[in-house]
């Protein structure tokens, strides 16, 4: 029988009993439904090895743009023989199910990861999901906290940045430098409250949060169809504002819309919590 045995997480147990999957998304835009994921890059570790690896590119429904190309320099050219993200979804989610996930900047990832779960109406998988960025704040003293920082200050294996595949890996090295610091408690308790914010799936959702503003607002973006709303906040507050929106952020810090101000005649970002439709 395998050393790797399917098994719920507890959170009083060490790290190192559950396998645990770094993954990065590189997306042709900064914001879920306006954009899509074009490339995961994946590593499963356990046993203090890699055992497992993902790594596909995937082909949006709409081209990439300058802007998008030159973060991570993967082009149109390249994607053109890429596969729908429909062919493989389900592979990625029945290969993070079960583990530990951890990610650079998570919310940024689980949150188009999310949404491309619930678009292909797949349950949420059985992860615990840990955030190396969160963690190396509270834990390594860097002249700052970005991947690339971290991988250079730390002396790091970092291969080609903003790409999927040696992100996931640069995340790995972090994440274990992260773990030798609160040595030798390496509870799985103990770095959930060393992250002190929860990453659980449902904070990324739209249709399973059951919220009704956010639902509406993300059919409006995936139609980019203008809406009316009065916004509580800014120099404007209490006034009817008219925007396009374009993307949805499911954030810690405030879940917000990314969207086409139809006064001020530029994109900017609302939040939720300050929308009355």
């Amino acid at each position: 029988m395998s050393d790797l045995q399917i098994k719920k997480i507890n959170i009083n147990d060490d790290w190192m009993k559950y396998p645990v999957v770094f993954f990065d998304t590189e997306t042709s835009g900064a914001y879920a439904i306006e954009s899509e994921i074009i490339e995961i890059g994946a590593i499963k570790w356990f046993n203090g090895k890699i055992i497992d690896q993902f790594q596909i590119l995937l082909k949006p429904k709409k081209k990439l743009t300058e802007n998008n190309i030159r973060i991570h320099g993967i082009t149109n050219e390249i994607l053109e023989k890429a596969v729908s993200i429909d062919t493989v979804i389900h592979q990625f989610h029945d290969f993070i199910n079960n583990c530990i996930v951890v990610a650079h900047h998570a919310p940024f990832d689980l949150g188009f990861m999310a949404l491309a779960f619930e678009d292909h109406q797949l349950k949420f998988p059985e992860t615990l999901n840990l955030c190396t960025s969160l963690l190396s704040r509270a834990l390594i003293a860097t002249t700052n906290h970005k991947l690339q920082t971290l991988v250079k200050e730390l002396k790091l294996s970092g291969g080609e940045a903003h790409r999927a595949y040696d992100d996931a890996n640069a995340c790995l090295q972090v994440f274990l430098k992260c773990t030798e610091k609160i040595d030798p408690d390496q509870t799985i308790k103990r770095l959930l409250d060393i992250q002190s914010k929860d990453l659980g799936w449902v904070n990324y959702s739209v249709v399973q949060s059951h919220d009704s503003k956010l639902i509406s607002l993300a059919e409006s973006c995936r139609v980019q169809s203008e809406i009316v709303f009065t916004y509580l906040s800014g120099q404007t507050k209490g006034q009817t504002r008219k925007m396009i929106p374009l993307g949805i952020v499911r954030n810690p810090d405030g879940d917000y819309v990314h969207g086409f101000c139809l006064i001020d005649q530029q994109n900017k970002r609302f939040y939720i919590n300050k929308i009355i439709i």
